[in-house]
């Protein structure tokens, strides 16, 4: 009888439910190529910020001995401490190397947090206004997002100046308008729902809510979509680099590396292409999958 009724009174305890962040956190955790991605971006973040400690070299320092033999001496090796080889000037590619990695994440991150930031207070302020002053303002974007993007940038590096700072600020200053249409759209769903308009009745500002209310609830939208974006932006500055109008001397990205390893391709030095492309393809393919694994996680019904 006491077993019975022992049964009963522990069936009748409510299990404890796991939240929507905690389903999400395990999904993410089962998804192998996920895991794969956040590897491949430990690995590279940890190449980034602690490579330097293994450099017998600084990225400015010339190798004279190997200086105009570079095809011959500049290969990589252990023994004079250029485990990436040289470039065609006798500087230790490996420490380049580094410095070029912290650059690429750097302008990635930075530029696709500048973007995030404009990008979600301008969507959400025009999918909770509502009205004319969000057909107003989506009105503004449209007609930003018809001009060549990649021409406002090197406009705005050619009028202000090939530093890193003005690098920043235009990488992520011409990408905000995707994610403010995304953010947009969120919050014209959300702004009827019933703790929004409890909100509203109760006196609460505007600006009030979409901090509090909106925003938390598109955290999950604003990730995924700001994982992506790190991999856009980087791509972007390669591609500015690779035309010369990227970081500047003795700074180097990525980008800058692959467009001098390309240049020197025919004398016979790959080295100098192979070891930045190879860090620049694991940069995009570890951020392209975990940006797949958080979208997967978060919304498993769009897989």
């Amino acid at each position: 009888m006491s077993l019975i009724s022992d049964d009963t009174a522990a069936a009748a305890v409510p299990q404890k439910g796991r939240s929507p962040w905690a389903d999400a956190r395990r999904r993410f955790f089962r998804n192998k190529a996920a895991m794969l991605g956040l590897a491949i971006l430990v690995f590279v973040t940890a190449f980034a910020l602690f490579g330097n400690v293994l450099a017998q070299w600084s990225n400015e320092e010339l190798d004279f001995m190997v200086m105009g033999q570079v095809a011959e001496l500049g290969g990589p090796t252990l023994s004079n401490g250029h485990y990436f080889g040289t470039d065609d000037l006798g500087r230790d590619l490996y420490a380049r190397t580094v410095q070029g990695t912290q650059i690429s994440l750097a302008v990635g991150i930075i530029g696709a947090l500048i973007a995030v930031i404009v990008g979600t207070t301008y969507g959400a302020t025009a999918g909770y206004v509502g009205g004319r002053v969000d057909t107003l303002m989506m009105r503004f974007v449209d007609i930003f997002m018809a001009v060549p993007y990649m021409f406002i940038l090197i406009l705005l590096l050619v009028m202000y100046g090939r530093s890193i700072g003005m690098l920043f600020v235009g990488v992520g200053m011409i990408s905000w308008m995707d994610m403010s249409r995304i953010v947009r759209g969120q919050t014209l769903s959300l702004k009827g729902r019933e703790f929004v308009e409890a909100a509203r009745a109760t006196g609460v500002p505007a600006p009030v809510i979409i901090a509090r209310h909106i925003i938390p609830n598109l955290l999950g939208v604003i990730a995924v979509y700001a994982t992506l974006l790190v991999p856009l932006m980087i791509l972007t500055e390669s591609f500015i680099s690779f035309l010369g109008l990227g970081v500047q001397e003795p700074l180097t990205s990525l980008g800058a590396l692959i467009s001098e390893g390309a240049d020197t391709l025919n004398y016979g030095t790959t080295w100098q292409l192979a070891f930045p492309l190879l860090f620049f393809i694991l940069t995009l393919f570890g951020f392209f999958f975990v940006g797949d694994g958080l979208r997967d996680a978060l919304d498993p019904k769009d897989r």
